[in-house]
């Protein structure tokens, strides 16, 4: 850390004296690869940017050498509470449907003892060492564990306030008319601090899509929260589950309040379809989460631009039961949403960069997000010439600021 002349003595006087800095001075970075400017951070937020500010009162300066400076990056679809990180590899030997790894994972889980919050913890931190200031994690309820697994998340969140802002949604994983007695769940968790409530293929899986639908929409509105529901269905199967979601949102009023998840019907259904559908998703304002997988249609990235459509990205499980493959690292999905958009201009390679950052904050509600004055003052130093190059190459995070305090250095945790 290098102070200037006319801040030195102020902060090491407020140091000794056991007074906190009055903030913070970031000297010489480059906001999304533009021109070198400094940022003042005050009271946890950004108070100005520009060229040579001054530093005055006890101000901690940070020399940024002139490093990339990116927002902090936002993981919009994970499963905190499934993961395996942290723990020995799992040996993963489960059927190849997705009720087989429904059962499989829920009977590992009692047989475990598997502890949601402790290895929620340890991914959490993984990702800001990453730079990801902002999760929205979906949480697993049902009639086998309760609310058990949103009960370790909640502590989790509570924790780590202030350096990582978690969201956790209400989900049922293993169905909700399938499953009587789920939906009062549903009703306990939203009341205990869920934020979103989340669903779950309500053709394939509960065979009953209105009913399971109105039930979903019904707390949603009773509750006066958002919804996120995941949609693996396919083709036309997908699309029929689509409108009936997109007719409850309309009804409800809930425009920009409502996201869905994978939506691989998209990426299969023909060009009118499409069209039509993404018509009426920008009409009301329904956003659309993929993680950009290899091995199923996806929506793309370029029709849903032209479309109006907020499109933005997530990691879904990070080794667990379903998965071995995944990490915390936000740079790493976007580069995987340009590869499976065949994104390779370096203008393109911002698009699926928006689709961890911006496109993300503005899809999950995350307020005070970015890089001008007023936002929250999450913000990360990589070693890249530009946004294209970081996402490309998996850039190094020299530097994490979440909320205004240096939080890791490196990729390691820094110390307070």
């Amino acid at each position: 850390m290098t102070l200037p002349d006319s801040s030195r003595g102020e902060y090491r006087r407020a140091r000794r004296e056991g007074r906190p800095a009055s903030g913070l001075l970031l000297r010489n970075v480059r906001p999304l690869g533009g021109s070198a400017v400094d940022v003042l951070v005050r009271d946890g937020r950004i108070a100005a940017l520009g060229a040579g500010l001054p530093a005055t009162g006890p101000l901690r300066v940070e020399d940024g050498a002139g490093a990339l400076l990116l927002p902090g990056l936002v993981e919009g679809h994970t499963h905190l509470d499934k993961t395996t990180w942290g723990s020995p590899w799992y040996v993963n030997d489960v059927g190849p449907a997705l009720a087989d790894r429904i059962d499989n994972e829920r009977a590992w889980r009692a047989r475990t003892g598997h502890d949601a919050g402790a290895h929620a913890r340890a991914l959490a931190l993984a990702f800001l060492r990453n730079g990801v200031t902002r999760i929205r994690s979906h949480v697993d309820i049902d009639t086998d564990a309760g609310l058990r697994h949103l009960e370790g998340l909640l502590a989790v969140r509570e924790e780590l306030a202030g350096r990582v802002d978690i969201q956790l949604v209400a989900f049922p994983q293993s169905g909700l008319l399938v499953r009587p007695g789920t939906a009062e769940l549903l009703d306990t968790a939203l009341a205990a601090g869920a934020d979103v409530l989340g669903g779950l293929d309500p053709s394939a899986i509960d065979r009953d899509p209105v009913r399971s639908l109105d039930t979903l929409f019904g707390l949603a509105d009773r509750h006066g929260k958002p919804v996120d529901i995941h949609l693996h269905e396919p083709g036309e199967l997908g699309a029929f589950t689509l409108e009936l979601i997109l007719d409850r949102v309309q009804a409800l009023g809930m425009q920009g309040r409502a996201v869905v998840s994978h939506a691989f019907c998209l990426g299969a259904v023909d060009e009118r379809r499409l069209h039509g559908l993404l018509g009426r998703l920008a009409g009301l304002d329904v956003a659309l989460l993929t993680t950009a997988p290899p091995s199923r249609p996806v929506p793309a990235l370029r029709a849903c631009r032209q479309a109006g459509v907020t499109l933005f990205g997530g990691n879904d499980g990070i080794r667990d039961t379903w998965t071995p493959y995944g990490e915390p690292d936000m740079l790493a999905r976007a580069m995987l949403i340009g590869l499976r958009n065949d994104l390779r201009r370096d203008e393109e390679i911002l698009w699926a960069f928006d689709c961890v950052s911006a496109a993300a904050a503005r899809a999950c509600g995350f307020a005070d997000y970015g890089l001008e004055p007023g936002a929250r003052a999450d913000l990360v130093l990589v070693d890249a010439s530009c946004v294209a190059e970081a996402v490309a190459r998996r850039a190094p995070r020299r530097l994490v600021i979440a909320g205004g305090n240096v939080v890791a250095r490196d990729g390691r945790d820094a110390p307070a």
